[in-house]
């Protein structure tokens, strides 16, 4: 027998909270999954040029990229893994045994011998890291206000590039022959960033449950408790206007995840895997070789590499927090289309002039920053349509498919191919490759203009209703 449908104002209470303190710590506490991610692709594009030598693990240029596909690999896995957990066991359970899992696979990565142990561990911290994205950004969404889900969800994102500045930083210290050196200065990168997680571990256990995820599992109670709490300290005492009436629903079987996405909301899901897979190819065939680029075709020492990725890393920074709160002001349609066109038609004429050998490595590097300034503001955008234009009771299995589906079609082959044109110092093929995803960009451009969601400052609920909310 189905439960008894129950109304409730806690969305609406939710979306009225006035931005506070509150907000801040559990965004900090939350987003900072990002900044691990930009740490983790960071250190290793940057250590690239280290692994290769003899007394460190005497990887080649090919091998690195598919360690990089491996640590992709493990994301994918981990996204759909821990996405369907997300959603039958809670947002906060999630993102604790992810950050856990982690803690332990960078660690270990610091200890590796070989192309076999160091793929594995990558393997693995991906696999902690995919499961951080679904879990994260399902809670994010669900306590950040409708009028400023973009503006944040993309700052938020925004977050990864400071990783890589942190990544970029440690590889500069400890590579540098005067203080550490590559032999054991890679090793204790990787040590480091456990570290960090363990801090960010201690903060994250006072965020908590997601209230919207608790009325979908019929646990009312608890979270008119959460809401009363976070408005005591938010100092909001007002009755929200608006109401949700709805049935809880403590699983949803796979059969109705593939119905809702291949049939109710079939344009949806065609948006989302042509943001996220043009996006993927994009990003991670060029960022995780970009180290072998500065090396291979400009000689940039690797001990140097790391001040070539703080420009990089500011534009990528930048982008989305400059450019979020255009999403939620002059809407999501027009901002997506806009930024991923405007990559896509940068990239390959940069990479032409890449081609014809018209820039030095400071030139290069400017270019980089200038087109990843627009593009990490369009990336971020795919993360946020992902997560918003589906139910509430299947959100976080919806992030980690088109996710896994997105990295599955753009991300895999990417790092490879690159590292091997890379290593035989073709820079027609680079351009050829560039060109692609520029290419793919600009098509996703087209298709985010047709099938767009204008979801700018309204509820989650009203952008898409939950599945209980209709059910018969």
């Amino acid at each position: 027998m189905s439960p008894a449908p129950v109304s409730s104002d806690i969305p609406a209470r939710l979306d009225r909270l006035p931005w506070s303190g509150w907000h801040w710590r559990a965004v900090i506490a939350l987003g900072v999954s990002w900044l691990l991610d930009g740490l983790e692709v960071t250190v290793v594009g940057s250590l690239g040029p280290a692994l290769q030598r003899d007394d460190t693990l005497g990887l080649s240029a090919e091998q690195i990229g598919w360690a990089a596909s491996a640590y992709i690999g493990g994301a994918v896995l981990g996204a759909l893994f821990f996405g369907r957990l997300a959603d039958r066991l809670g947002r906060k359970r999630m993102f604790l045994v992810t950050l856990v899992v982690y803690l332990f696979a960078t660690v270990l990565t610091g200890f590796t011998w070989n192309i076999a142990s160091f793929a594995f561990c990558r393997f693995l911290t991906g696999f902690g890291i995919g499961g951080e994205y679904a879990a994260i950004n399902s809670a994010i969404d669900e306590l950040i206000p409708a009028r400023l889900r973009g503006t944040v969800d993309l700052a938020i994102n925004g977050t990864f590039w400071v990783g890589a500045a942190i990544g970029a930083a440690l590889s500069i210290v400890l590579l540098h022959p005067g203080f550490i050196g590559p032999e054991w200065g890679w090793r204790i990168a990787f040590l480091m960033g456990g570290i960090l997680g363990v801090a960010i571990l201690l903060v994250r256990r006072h965020v908590p449950e997601s209230p919207r995820w608790l009325l979908t599992h019929g646990r009312f109670e608890e979270a008119e408790a959460v809401v009363r709490d976070i408005e005591a300290k938010v100092g909001v005492s007002k009755p929200a206007q608006g109401t949700l009436t709805m049935r809880a629903l403590r699983t949803v079987a796979w059969r109705d995840v593939a119905h809702v996405i291949v049939v109710r909301y079939r344009s949806r899901a065609v948006l989302g895997l042509t943001l996220m897979a043009s996006q993927a190819f994009f990003y991670n065939a060029i960022f995780f070789t970009y180290a072998l680029m500065l090396t291979r075709f400009y000689g940039i020492g690797e001990d140097r590499v790391g001040y070539y990725i703080f420009p990089f890393a500011l534009g990528n920074f930048l982008g989305p927090l400059l450019l979020g709160r255009l999403f939620d002001g002059v809407g999501r349609r027009a901002m997506i289309a806009s930024t991923y066109a405007i990559s896509g038609i940068l990239l390959i004429l940069t990479a032409y002039a890449f081609y014809r050998g018209l820039l030095s490595a400071t030139a290069q590097t400017l270019c980089w920053s200038v087109i990843f300034f627009v593009a990490s503001a369009a990336a971020s955008s795919a993360y946020l349509t992902v997560s918003e234009v589906f139910p509430l009771e299947m959100r976080a299995v919806a992030i980690s498919l088109f996710y896994a589906a997105g990295t599955a079609l753009g991300g895999f082959a990417g790092p490879p191919l690159y590292g091997a044109m890379i290593e035989g110092g073709s820079r027609g093929g680079l351009f050829a490759a560039y060109s692609l995803a520029g290419v793919m960009m600009c098509g996703a451009a087209l298709i985010a203009w047709k099938l767009g969601v204008d979801a700018e400052r309204r509820p989650l609920e009203e952008v898409c209703p939950p599945l209980g909310s209709t059910a018969p």
